[in-house]
């Protein structure tokens, strides 16, 4: 599957919960509204975790794609 076109990645590979929400939280209050943010994890609960509080704080989450074993991007379009 082709990644849609972002305008920041943030690669968090290393991170646990909570703070692949925060760091990707704080990316995202850099950018302007309608970009898109590409955030690389390697936890998996961060896959699930991540693009369900960026839903609870309004932001629109494009998808979700494993990429390899141990590795996910989460595609997040700045609403707020």
């Amino acid at each position: 599957m082709e990644t849609p076109q972002y305008h920041r990645e943030i690669d968090i590979r290393g991170d646990v919960c909570p703070f692949t929400f925060v760091k990707s939280k704080l990316a995202l209050e850099q950018m302007e509204r309608g970009q898109v943010l590409r955030v690389i994890v390697d936890y998996k609960p961060s896959a699930e975790s991540v693009p369900k509080s960026m839903k609870e704080e309004g932001q629109e989450v494009l998808g979700v794609n494993q990429l390899s074993e141990n590795t996910w991007e989460i595609l997040i379009r700045k609403v707020r």
